[in-house]
């Protein structure tokens, strides 16, 4: 059941009230999830269950995606605005450096949450912010292709598509090498999801002057990527390491850029081997 907190940021004109959807289960260790761009909470599904058999997990619908709104105004899409926002998130619901586990966009904040302490362990699924240029580009490129697809697309059509497996791949392909394996009701959601974004533009174009160059140290850092991920492409777990000499990296045979849904079992087991 998802639950929502309001808790008090800091903005250019005084603090203002904010409020994150999110949905908890499980005891143990806090463990909170981060979705990627246009995403919502929901991508973790597959791997809810098993991660909740050992862990308190928070999944969280960022600022300006899935069912949280937009941010305040004078509060950026960028590292510098978002990671603040996630540690008066932490406050707000009493967590005490929590581990995280963040996809895409959650994985570069999971590291930025890893930099600044205030998490106890990091894993970063196919984290953006390790690009060149040319690959910037091209991630971006499908992005907002996919978007204005979503945008495009009435919600009628995307329901037709998603009943079969060929409708299926034709919509979300682009993150998961496994298609298939998304239920109708589960790509109807995520189209949704995606048309509704309301922070989608504002973290798109604070992205373009995101590079990844901190050291994570101190902390286990684990940094995993789909061997099919056609978004952020693989080499980009190469300069990562290099960036975080500390991190494991792990390859995600047969998986794509949103892995959970392609080999949910592998994906559970990365996340707990380094929270524990």
């Amino acid at each position: 059941m998802t639950e929502k907190i309001s808790f008090a940021v800091d903005t250019p004109s005084g603090q203002r009230t904010t409020e994150v959807h999110y949905e908890r289960l499980g005891d143990g260790e806090p463990l909170v999830l981060l979705h990627g761009i246009g995403h919502h909470l929901q991508a973790w599904d597959p791997v809810v269950g098993v991660l909740a058999a050992e862990r308190d997990v928070i999944a969280v619908d960022l600022p300006g995606f899935g069912a949280s709104p937009a941010l305040p105004d004078g509060v950026a899409y960028d590292l510098r605005g978002v990671t603040p926002v996630l540690r008066a998130f932490f406050e707000a619901l009493g967590l005490d450096r929590p581990h995280v586990a963040g996809n895409s966009l959650g994985g570069i904040l999971a590291l930025a949450l890893g930099h600044e302490k205030l998490v106890r362990s990091v894993t970063a699924l196919s984290p953006g912010g390790f690009w060149t240029e040319a690959e910037r580009r091209w991630a971006f490129g499908m992005l907002t292709g996919m978007r204005q697809g979503a945008l495009r697309l009435p919600e009628r059509a995307v329901a037709a598509l998603a009943r079969t497996a060929a409708g299926r791949a034709a919509l979300v392909s682009t993150i998961y090498t496994r298609p298939g394996r998304r239920s109708p009701d589960a790509v109807v959601a995520e189209t949704r999801a995606l048309r509704e974004a309301t922070g989608f533009e504002a973290t798109l174009a604070a992205g373009r002057a995101v590079r990844f160059t901190h050291d994570v140290p101190d902390m286990p850092v684990t940094i995993a990527w789909g061997t099919g991920d056609r978004l952020l492409l693989p080499r980009q777990g190469v300069r990562a390491k290099k960036v975080i000499p500390g991190a494991r990296l792990v390859r995600l045979p047969g998986c794509g850029h949103v892995p959970m849904s392609d080999d949910p079992a592998l994906v559970a087991r990365v996340i707990l081997d380094t929270s524990r």
